[in-house]
């Protein structure tokens, strides 16, 4: 299967690389890397005809891929790629401020999120993650979590409205982030909705038994979450929350997250 190889040389370049190799004809683009790869290179192609996308798992962040059993052993991804069926599927997008003040908007394909997971995935991104990014997140979830505040959240999802103290808003496309947590467990990536997971005020009892939980998908339901489903979210706060896509940590509330039906075309087994 001959093709180009395509190196990014900065943050960001993936998407411009995308985008001139769909613009110059290419029909397949094979991303090697992890979730802030496939991120980037979402940018380029969202929406457009004509274009798959095949990943090659690497790096540390494999969450995008376990919705959809894309295999991590090179071999395996490597004759999806070569030999997988497209599957269509749904995309994310998200208006946020970005840290220079200026209102931004991206597009996400697994995972986004307002709150302490935001200030997980900062710290998180900040180590070398020489463990692994399952124990780089666990690691960072304890630092941050023994330091974080919870304030008043302000959520609608399709216009109902919900107001609390609370952890975490996860707006959710997939099913897995924070290197394995099956966070959504019931999230469907092409039914045209959004999995809006409310996370309240928990205690550190809460999180210690709820956590290991979590990698089995068998948190829900809990007595300080509440599970919504919508195609519109906005989450704003009196303190600015950090805000996740994808693993990355780009800006703050308020933010607004819809559903872009359809806007993918990924190789999958």
């Amino acid at each position: 299967m001959p093709g180009d190889t395509l190196l990014s040389e900065r943050p960001g370049q993936l998407g411009e690389l995308a985008r001139q190799a769909a613009d110059g004809g290419a029909s397949l683009l094979v991303a090697v890397g992890g979730d802030g790869t496939v991120n980037e290179v979402v940018q380029g192609i969202a929406g457009r005809d004509g274009v798959e996308l095949a990943v090659i798992p690497r790096g540390t962040g494999w969450d995008f891929v376990r919705t959809y059993g894309i295999p991590r052993r090179l071999e395996d991804a490597v004759a999806v790629a070569r030999e997988g069926r497209p599957r269509a599927i749904d995309l994310g997008r998200a208006r946020y401020r970005a840290w220079d003040g200026s209102e931004r908007e991206t597009y996400f394909a697994n995972i986004a999120s307002a709150g302490m997971s935001g200030a997980i995935a900062k710290r998180t991104n900040e180590t070398s993650k020489a463990f692994g990014g399952k124990a780089s997140y666990l690691w960072a979830t304890f630092r941050v979590f023994a330091g974080w505040q919870n304030g008043e959240v302000r959520v609608a999802v399709d216009g109902e409205r919900r107001t609390g103290r609370m952890h975490d808003v996860v707006v959710a496309n997939g099913r897995y982030f924070g290197g394995g947590m099956m966070i959504t467990p019931e999230a469907q990536p092409d039914d045209g909705l959004l999995d809006v997971l409310l996370i309240g005020d928990l205690s550190k009892r809460d999180l210690l038994l709820t956590l290991p939980k979590t990698y089995r998908g068998r948190h829900l339901p809990h007595p300080k979450a509440e599970l919504l489903r919508g195609t519109v979210v906005e989450v704003d706060a009196a303190k600015p929350l950090p805000v996740e896509l994808d693993g990355e940590q780009p800006g703050t509330t308020p933010a607004r997250f819809d559903i872009v039906p359809q806007a993918l075309r990924l190789r999958v087994p």
